[in-house]
């Protein structure tokens, strides 16, 4: 009897991954299809599957009070079916919970959005690809032909200075007027982060071609940029401070709102603009697959767009224009020429920018 139960347990042993297989198998596929439908019922389809399932797991870098919470309640009021629990963290944060549910077989989050998230969780293997009619809303450098991720949040850099200290006809708008004696540790710029110093260098190499970024770092290192290190909206205050006279590669809208507050500050773009995403994703475990689709459509729609708008974001979606303010450093807008680097180039050229960083800045 014992012998024929340690039998009977190893058969049930052996045929269980089988089962399970089939069943991930049929999950999956199931996944793939929902994802990527592009009917004329479509809309009818992912509510009706969302009803079903109840809910949606989302997670997430944006500021929390600012513009996660009115997006979330937004979507909640659009599909009041629909449960949508979210988690705020760093990008760094999101990848690590993402690939460790899922090396775990457990899979909780069902929608992605980070800045920085997409190329690390596309190499795990975590992403599935999907379709939104709102993606043909947006500009074609914006759209990823894989269907890996979409654009959710832009941003543009350049300088932002101290009025103060920078009167708007000295302000560099050059890589070369960088170079003038009078910067000489006067000016700063974030370390440690990869839209900080690593993507001013990025940018350069683009511009100008590795020989002549090269050379030209050379000679900058000369003007003894100060390195900092904590965030980007940091840094700006510090400009406002007067501590720094400018601030190397930040956001271009910071310093603009600051001086609507009455604060002097002002941006200064250098030609060709970098600008870069925020991207939405599809876990390739979501358990809510229908709900999930929705919440990605209304993201990237223009009732969401319109939502991260009204928060100071820039809005990526062709059918929401940006603010007055904004339109100023938009380069479609401002009539100045861009250069978007997108997830894959900027993980693509993050070592060889790390490199220079280190070889000439320290």
């Amino acid at each position: 009897m014992k012998l024929r139960v340690l039998a009977l347990a190893i058969l049930l042993g052996l045929t269980a991954p089988p089962a399970f297989a089939q069943s991930s198998k049929d999950a999956n596929a199931d996944l793939a299809r929902i994802a990527m439908l592009d009917g004329a019922d479509r809309q009818k389809v992912l509510e009706d599957g969302a009803r079903r399932e109840g809910s949606v797991v989302w997670y997430c870098s944006l500021t929390e009070n600012t513009v996660l919470r009115p997006l979330a309640q937004a979507f909640a009021k659009k599909y009041p079916f629909v449960k949508i629990d979210y988690w705020r963290g760093g990008s760094a944060q999101i990848i690590q919970k993402v690939t460790a549910e899922l090396q775990a077989r457990n899979p909780v989050v069902d929608v992605i959005e980070g800045s920085g998230t997409a190329v690390p969780l596309i190499k795990a293997k975590a992403i599935v690809p999907f379709t939104s009619p709102h993606i043909a809303d947006y500009q074609e450098i914006y759209r990823d032909p894989r269907h890996l991720w979409a654009a959710t949040r832009f941003a543009y850099y350049g300088l932002g200075y101290n009025t103060r200290e920078v009167s708007k006809a000295d302000v560099p708008k050059t890589y070369e007027a960088l170079l003038d004696p009078q910067w000489k540790g006067r000016m700063a710029w974030r370390v440690g982060d990869a839209t900080g110093a690593e993507l001013f260098i990025t940018a350069a190499r683009l511009a100008m071609g590795e020989d002549k970024a090269d050379a030209y770092f050379a000679r900058l290192s000369g003007q003894n940029i100060v390195p900092y290190t904590s965030s980007a909206r940091s840094l700006v205050n510090q400009v406002i401070a007067g501590e720094y006279a400018m601030g190397l590669n930040i956001f271009l809208h910071h310093p603009i709102y600051s001086a609507l507050q009455g604060a002097p500050s002002a941006s200064q773009a250098i030609e060709p603009v970098p600008s870069t995403i925020g991207t939405i994703q599809l876990s390739r475990g979501a358990r809510h697959p229908h709900a999930a689709m929705l919440l990605i459509d209304f993201v990237l729609s223009p009732d969401g767009q319109q939502v991260m708008a009204r928060e100071d974001y820039l809005p990526g979606n062709s059918k929401v224009e940006p603010s007055d303010a904004q339109k100023a450093i938009v380069p479609r807008y401002a009539g100045t020429k861009e250069a978007f680097v997108s997830p894959e180039v900027l993980e693509e050229m993050h070592r060889g920018s790390a490199d220079i960083l280190k070889k000439y800045f320290k």
